[in-house]
């Protein structure tokens, strides 16, 4: 950007452009919603305003924020935040980043709990295992009443994320985050509802991922071994037992992996029947499992 008047207009065709050139997905789209976080404001204010010069400081953080998105950083890190289930969560490069598919997985939890709490039960718990930024466990808890949850991550840096969101949602007397490897730091309580979206994709496929993924997101929270099951195997052999009478296990799943992940729910004796649910695009994307 030379030194001359450089308005809103200027700028975002700028940007739309430079990120076309270099292959992202929504070149404008994300030319507006960078401009809107440095200047402050919403998208319309944008386009109320084309003709306002912007200052030499917010086009010096804009032209930073472009050259990160250029290389395919994803927005959410640049930002620093994402929206999952009407909330806000901060997202941190040491967390998977939350995606409107596992939106599906949260409303089924609500949905259970809420059933649950209609039919009589009381002391209702969750359990979210590979919980990230906590955005599964936190949105359960803002959207049900009297409702407590374990969280899990083996991440330090990602269970403290999860502990900010806590505290920025109100959550932090209902919820307990624990550090540690999938159920371990759960031995001995039982639950409601266990809930998880643990890594999946194969990792031979990894390299094949969109360059904002591969790139940037946490590879532990991706690689699910060679078939993308390893995680869903060690989850099935203990998660059911730790379910209270009429409860439920439900994780997400890769395209293609509902199957497989339902006969290793199926597969535990106190599992009674399974459930698939598919996400707004018509796919697979959520296995259930239910005790008596």
């Amino acid at each position: 950007m030379a030194d001359s008047v450089w308005t809103i207009r200027r700028v975002l065709t700028w940007a739309a452009e430079f990120f076309q050139e270099r292959g992202i997905e929504n070149p404008r789209l994300d030319a507006e919603v960078l401009l809107s976080a440095v200047l402050g404001k919403d998208r319309t204010y944008l386009y109320v305003h084309f003709d306002e010069p912007i200052a030499s400081a917010a086009r010096t953080l804009f032209r930073s924020y472009a050259k990160e998105r250029g290389a395919h950083v994803p927005l959410a890190y640049l930002l620093g935040r994402r929206e999952f289930m009407g909330l806000e969560f901060r997202v941190t490069r040491d967390t998977l980043i939350p995606r409107p598919d596992t939106e599906i997985l949260a409303q089924f939890a609500v949905d259970f709990l809420r059933a649950r709490r209609a039919a009589g039960a009381s002391d209702l718990t969750a359990a979210d295992i590979g919980t990230g930024t906590g955005a599964i466990a936190l949105s359960v808890l803002h959207y049900t009443e009297n409702t407590y949850a374990d969280a899990v991550d083996i991440s330090p840096v990602a269970a403290d994320t999860a502990r900010e969101n806590a505290e920025r949602l109100g959550l932090t007397t209902r919820i307990e985050i624990h550090v540690g490897d999938l159920l371990v730091p759960l031995a001995g309580r039982t639950y409601d509802v266990i809930l998880s979206n643990p890594p999946y994709i194969p990792s031979a496929d990894i390299e094949g991922l969109m360059p904002e993924v591969r790139g940037y997101e946490p590879r532990l929270a991706l690689d699910g071994g060679a078939d993308g099951l390893v995680f869903y195997r060690r989850m099935m052999a203990e998660a059911p037992s730790m379910l209270k009478n009429g409860g439920a296990i439900a994780v997400e799943v890769g395209i293609g992996a509902a199957a497989d992940a339902a006969a290793l729910v199926a597969a535990h004796p106190r599992i009674v029947r399974t459930e698939i649910l598919r996400d707004l695009g018509g796919i697979d994307r959520v296995v259930v499992g239910y005790t008596e």
